[in-house]
């Protein structure tokens, strides 16, 4: 016999909420992976070399974010 709140809700309970959680993640994947195709295709995901080189943040800010020499 069940007791509790099994006998109220039923034993499939975590059933449901497994594929809640599943759903939810199939929904976060497809959704990351198309706004990263859309990224992709508009703007790029990547900087030129040269400039990860020098290092983003003199070319973004014009200055240094690291002092790494003396």
């Amino acid at each position: 016999t069940q007791n509790g709140l099994a006998k109220i809700v039923g034993h499939t309970l975590w059933l449901e909420q497994f594929k809640a959680i599943a759903i939810t993640i199939v929904f976060a994947v497809v959704g990351s992976a198309i706004i990263g195709a859309i990224v992709r295709g508009l703007i790029g995901l990547r900087i030129a070399p040269e400039i990860e080189r020098q290092g983003l943040d003199i070319n973004e800010h014009g200055e240094e974010g690291y002092m790494t020499t003396g």
